[in-house]
């Protein structure tokens, strides 16, 4: 009797066994009701060498990819900024609402456009401080920037005012270029400064800076901006999904000339009906609350069109605001 009882004991958690396997088989083939779908990864990262051209140029000059420590270099450069995933992605965002300034600015003063990516290796299209107290986007130091004209106090930075660091910088790279003569060494120059670059070439007898032995920093300093004009002209290479949405456009603003201190700026805002941090936010070379101007002197503030615009309306006119940066052919490829 209990063989019996044994027997069917088994052959029920037999019949049980197999059922448990065919439930299981059929949720995890079958998009069955009962099924627990996974969250999407919206997240995908591939460790991946990311692609080199066999050719490029800087400000019109030539590359030599060909050499291997400037193949290695770049290539280092390219694993550095591809996998950085949180800053490369911002400065991406930023550059829709800086870059057509930088632009502007640099074909009016007859500097090649490439070194819009010379302030992305400064700072990232943002206003920055270093250690070394360099500012701003250009990323100038106190008394370099006051050489240039740019307004250094404890109530006003200009190097923190794009539009007139941009033009500084502009001077300064146009100074390097007559004295080391080419725009490859004037990068240089503006990394390692004049003084340090020239030791560097007359030390050497070498005035060619992919063979100069240079400190480390100013080493990776070009290659640095080739890298970050790699991932701009073909950003599908290397995995940019973006679209207009996503990115940060320009702010529509009007421009207000003052010729008068302001001694209470929150106060000037409310009046002109927008908030202190918009006024603050556009116009980041003040920094005090209040304004001081100079007898015989002015200044330009720029004011927000509609205060706390719609976010929405800042990509309104984009064609396809939605359309990836994706979806369209690398340059790479066509060539």
């Amino acid at each position: 009797m209990n063989k019996r009882k044994t027997t069917i004991a088994i052959a029920i958690l037999s019949i049980l066994l197999v059922a448990s396997v065919g439930i299981t088989l059929c949720l995890a083939f079958t998009d069955h009701p009962l099924k627990v779908k996974p969250i999407p990864n919206y997240y995908s990262n591939k460790l991946t060498s990311p692609y080199l051209p066999e050719s490029m140029t800087f400000a019109g000059e030539k590359v030599p990819l060909d050499v291997y420590w400037v193949h290695e270099a770049l290539d280092r450069e390219m694993v550095i900024n591809t996998y950085q995933h949180s800053k490369t992605l911002r400065i991406f965002k930023l550059s829709t609402r800086i870059f057509p300034v930088v632009e502007k600015i640099l074909k009016e003063e007859g500097v090649p456009e490439d070194f819009k990516y010379l302030c992305v290796a400064e700072s990232g299209l943002e206003n920055v401080v270093s250690p070394a107290s360099a500012a701003g986007y250009w990323q100038f130091m106190p008394a370099t920037a006051k050489v240039y004209g740019l307004t250094v106090t404890n109530d006003i930075d200009e190097r923190n005012h794009l539009e007139k660091a941009t033009r500084a910088a502009c001077k300064h790279l146009k100074k390097c270029k007559n004295q080391f003569g080419s725009w490859t060494l004037a990068a240089a120059a503006y990394n390692r400064g004049e003084g340090g670059l020239q030791a560097a070439i007359t030390s050497q007898s070498c005035n060619n800076y992919w063979d100069l032995w240079l400190n480390a920093e100013t080493s990776r300093y070009v290659f640095r901006i080739l890298s970050f004009k790699l991932l701009f002209e073909n950003p599908q290479l290397y995995g940019v999904e973006l679209c207009p949405a996503q990115m940060y456009h320009p702010i529509p603003t009007k421009e207000l000339t003052v010729t008068a201190s302001i001694a209470d700026l929150p106060k000037f805002a409310q009046e002109h009906n927008i908030t202190y941090k918009e006024l603050r936010d556009l116009n980041p070379w003040i920094r005090n609350s209040k304004l001081v101007v100079p007898s015989g002197k002015s200044y330009t503030l720029l004011l927000p069109e509609k205060s706390k615009d719609y976010y929405r309306n800042l990509f309104k006119d984009c064609e396809n605001p939605f359309m990836k940066i994706g979806d369209t052919v690398p340059q790479a490829l066509k060539n």
